[in-house]
């Protein structure tokens, strides 16, 4: 077996963590386990093509991404296809691919899960040809998503902030959906396409889901009394609300869960978009589709 190499990346801007502070806690680690490393900065325009070269000529085995979802979106984007293993330290203001996989947030904790090196496929998705490797969201979380890219300051506390404040707003977009069983037309709050199970923070909101079955998880909030809407969403939070299929469509339920590999939506009211937690342009019309074993994420 070829010795270990790491490649640690940290996002000097994510979440609220005192980064000097989690330099020094990884470097210490990984020198007391003998596995060879080197710490980069992480890039704010998202490219990392100098990792594919890298990775291939001098035989990197592991790229930990130190940072939040959206960081790990852009790392994996690159790497999808490419031999080497990914391991997340959770320093985002939401971590959501982390927690659906388990991983601590403590630093010490997740760097053990690392050392372990047990890796496993792990699915990600595109929307339209945008890469996701945890969630997107189509609605009011979008909304909140594109304000929450504006603030100075991150973390959870922020973006409860922002999201009071955008609830008062909110309104419901209109959403053509057609699954491989049927054609949705409803009127909804917002639509979350998930391969993991959570918004972040450990709200499940597609508590079904799984990082390696082949499916994603489409929780469709519908139009109703906005009083009704904090109490719905945590019913779905809590994972009582069942698998449905579009041939089971029903006026009187709240909220649809479903389940499929491929699908699409049609967004005449131009309701926007946020992928794996970023603000994006949003579109007309989207087609989404799985990728099977996307890459292989270090997990335990």
């Amino acid at each position: 077996m070829m010795p270990r190499k790491i490649i640690y990346l940290i996002n000097p801007i994510s979440g609220t963590k005192k980064k000097a502070q989690v330099k020094a806690l990884i470097s210490r680690k990984t020198l007391e386990a003998g596995i060879d490393f080197e710490i980069l900065i992480s890039k704010a325009d998202g490219d990392y093509d100098f990792l594919r070269k890298r990775v291939k000529e001098e035989h990197i085995s592991d790229v930990v991404i130190c940072g939040g979802d959206g960081t790990v979106n852009a790392v994996v984007k690159t790497l999808k296809g490419v031999p080497v293993r990914v391991g997340i330290i959770p320093m985002g203001s939401g971590n959501g691919l982390a927690f659906a996989a388990k991983i601590p947030k403590q630093t010490s904790k997740a760097l053990e899960i690392i050392f372990q090196g047990k890796a496993y496929g792990t699915d990600a998705f595109y929307i339209n040809e945008n890469f996701s490797c945890m969630l997107c969201g189509i609605g009011f979380d979008a909304l909140v998503a594109h304000h929450f890219a504006k603030k100075k300051k991150r973390g959870l506390q922020t973006y409860i902030k922002v999201a009071s404040l955008q609830f008062f707003k909110a309104k419901p977009y209109s959403f053509e959906i057609k699954l491989n069983d049927g054609i949705l037309k409803t009127e909804a709050f917002f639509i979350s396409i998930a391969n993991g199970n959570q918004f972040g923070n450990h709200f499940t909101i597609a508590p079904k889901a799984s990082l390696s079955d082949g499916l994603l998880d489409i929780v469709i909030v519908k139009k109703m009394n906005k009083l009704l809407l904090p109490f719905s969403v945590l019913h779905q939070l809590s994972g009582t609300n069942a698998i449905q299929s579009a041939s089971a469509y029903t006026k009187n339920k709240n909220i649809l869960y479903l389940q499929t590999d491929q699908f699409s939506i049609r967004n005449p009211s131009n309701a926007p978009l946020h992928i794996d937690g970023d603000p994006r342009d949003t579109s007309p019309e989207f087609n989404i589709r799985i990728i099977k074993n996307c890459f292989q994420l270090l997990r335990p």
